[in-house]
């Protein structure tokens, strides 16, 4: 029981982690350094899902193992219900900010929370 606590606390703060880091990546590719909304949303969802994987790997689920057999079961894995919501996350960012031109960092923050919901 315990141990499941604790799994999901470190489940619950290293995602919220992963929200900050996707969320402040993006603000800063796109508002600060001007690269653009579609590219700016893809380099966030990037560093987001290996920071997620990394933090899941060692600390949820407790996976210390860096070997090419362990890595070729749990990468596929951890991208295939990744995948999906980042293509949301994508399409969301680009109607909303390129097409309909709403607050860029607001909609990150939307779209995160969907992001959430699905994943």
């Amino acid at each position: 029981m315990i141990s499941s606590i604790r799994s999901l606390s470190n489940y619950t703060f290293f995602g919220i982690l992963s929200i900050l880091i996707n969320i402040l990546a993006y603000h800063v590719s796109y508002n600060l350094l001007s690269i653009p909304n579609v590219t700016s949303t893809i380099i966030a969802l990037l560093l987001a899902i290996i920071f997620a994987f990394i933090t899941n790997k060692l600390w949820v689920f407790k996976s210390p193992s860096f070997d090419r057999r362990t890595l070729n079961h749990e990468i596929p894995t951890f991208l295939g219900s990744r995948i999906g919501t980042g293509v949301l996350d994508v399409v969301i960012m680009y109607v909303a900010v390129d097409i309909m031109t709403w607050p860029s960092t607001f909609w990150k923050c939307g779209s995160n929370v969907i992001v959430i919901v699905l994943n």
